[in-house]
C-alpha cells in the first residue's frame, strides 16, 4: 500500500493556505470559498484511505494472532475496496494543468465524409452524454445545427464537474471513424471525420472585456435536430467576434435574452483560450520549441469493420469493445492520455 503521508501535508497546507486569504474581496471570498471546499474533499478522502488501512491492518494482525480463517473474505474485499478508491486518488494527481479542475465549454463539428461524418458528429454529442451521465456530471446543450439529411454539422454544450476540462482536455482533436455507411446503397466501407474542442469555463470576473462594435449579433428561429423544439419566436442568438472570426451560438434558454448572455459567456471563454494559446506560441517561439497543434490532427481511431477497434493515436491506449466506448465508456482513454501528458512534460491543458 502507498504511503499518503506526501499527499496529505501538502493537501493540508492548502488548506490553511485557503483559510488565511482575506475575505474582504468579494471574487477573492469567493474562489477560497471554492478551494476550501475542493481541498477539504480531498483532505477528507486521503484521511478516510488512511483510517481504513489502519483498520484493515488491525483486523489482519487479530485474524493471525487468533487463527480466524473466517474474516479472510472481509479483509480481502476491503483491500479491493482501498486500491479502487487509491487508484481515483492517483487520477487526481494528474490532473496538473492550470484549469484542469473547471467545467468545460465544448464544441463538436462534423468533418469530411457527408452524411456519415454529420452522423458521427451525432454520435459523438450522445457518447460524451452518456459519459457525463456515467461520471455524475451535469451537461447542459447549448446549440445543435442539424445536417441536411441525418446527424449534426455541429454542437455546443458545457460539462459541469470537478476535473470537466482536465478530463476532456484528452478529447480535444479530430476523431475518425471507420464503418459500412448505413447511407450507403451499396453498403460500402466509409471513413468520416468529426472534431470536438474544449476550453475551461471562466467565472464571471475572469471574463476579458468585449468591445460590443467588435460584435456581429444575428437571432434566429431555434430547431432542434430533426425538426422537434420549434420556437415561434427568434429567440436563438447567433454572436460573430469580427476581429477572430470567432462565431457562437446559443438556442436553449427560454429568450433571447438569456441565449445572448449565454453566448457571450461561451465567447468569453473562447476568447481567453485565444490568447493562452498566442501566449504559448510566442513562449515556444522564443524557446525554439516545435510541437504539433492539436486541432486538425487525427488524435483517435473507431474502426466498426471489418474489425472492431477503438485506438488512440497518442497514447497507443485501445480496446476492442467499440459498443461501450461509444456509450460513454471513456475514462480509460482520458487517464491514459493524462499519463502520457505527464510524461510528455504538457502539465498544463488550457
Amino acid at each position: 500500500m502507498r504511503d499518503f503521508s506526501d499527499d496529505l501535508t501538502d493537501l493540508r497546507r492548502r488548506l490553511e493556505d485557503a483559510r488565511r486569504v482575506n475575505g474582504d474581496d468579494p471574487d477573492a471570498a469567493r474562489k477560497v470559498t471554492t478551494e476550501l471546499s475542493r481541498v477539504k474533499d480531498d483532505v477528507d478522502l486521503v484521511d478516510g484511505l488512511e483510517r481504513r488501512l489502519s483498520d484493515l491492518e488491525t483486523l489482519d494482525e487479530l485474524a493471525r494472532e487468533e487463527g480466524d480463517e473466517s474474516l479472510e473474505d472481509e479483509i480481502a474485499g476491503g483491500v479491493a475496496a482501498l486500491d479502487r478508491d487509491l487508484a481515483a486518488l492517483d487520477l487526481q494527481a494528474l490532473f496538473t494543468g492550470e484549469h484542469d479542475e473547471r467545467d468545460a465549454i465544448c464544441e463538436i463539428h462534423s468533418g469530411a465524409g457527408g452524411t456519415d461524418a454529420a452522423d458521427w458528429a451525432e454520435m459523438m454529442l450522445r457518447m460524451y452524454r452518456r459519459w457525463a451521465e456515467r461520471r455524475g456530471f451535469g451537461i447542459e446543450i447549448d446549440e445543435v445545427s442539424p445536417a441536411e439529411e441525418a446527424g449534426i454539422s455541429s454542437a455546443t454544450f458545457i460539462v459541469k464537474g470537478r476535473h470537466a476540462y482536465g478530463l476532456l482536455s484528452a478529447e480535444k482533436g479530430v476523431h475518425r471513424l471507420v464503418r459500412i455507411s448505413p447511407f450507403d446503397s451499396q453498403a460500402r466501407r466509409q471513413t468520416s471525420f468529426a472534431s470536438l474542442d474544449a476550453v475551461p469555463a471562466l467565472e464571471e470576473a475572469e471574463e476579458p472585456e468585449i468591445n460590443p462594435e467588435d460584435l456581429r449579433v444575428d437571432t434566429y428561429r431555434s430547431q432542434g435536430a430533426g425538426g422537434q423544439h420549434v420556437n415561434v419566436t427568434d429567440s436563438a442568438v447567433r454572436i460573430t467576434h469580427l476581429p477572430t472570426g470567432i462565431v457562437v451560438s446559443c438556442q436553449n434558454e427560454r429568450s433571447q435574452h438569456q441565449n445572448r448572455a449565454k453566448a457571450m459567456q461561451i465567447l468569453a471563454a473562447r476568447l481567453a483560450e485565444v490568447a493562452r494559446e498566442d501566449r504559448r506560441k510566442e513562449m515556444e517561439a522564443l524557446s525554439g520549441e516545435k510541437r504539433d497543434v492539436a486541432w486538425g490532427n487525427q488524435i483517435r481511431s473507431y474502426v466498426l469493420a471489418p474489425y472492431q477497434l477503438v485506438k488512440d493515436l497518442r497514447t497507443d491506449y485501445e480496446t476492442g469493445n467499440v459498443t461501450a466506448v461509444l456509450d460513454g465508456d471513456l475514462d480509460a482513454f482520458m487517464e491514459a492520455y493524462l499519463q502520457w501528458r505527464r510524461r510528455e512534460g504538457g502539465g498544463d491543458s488550457g
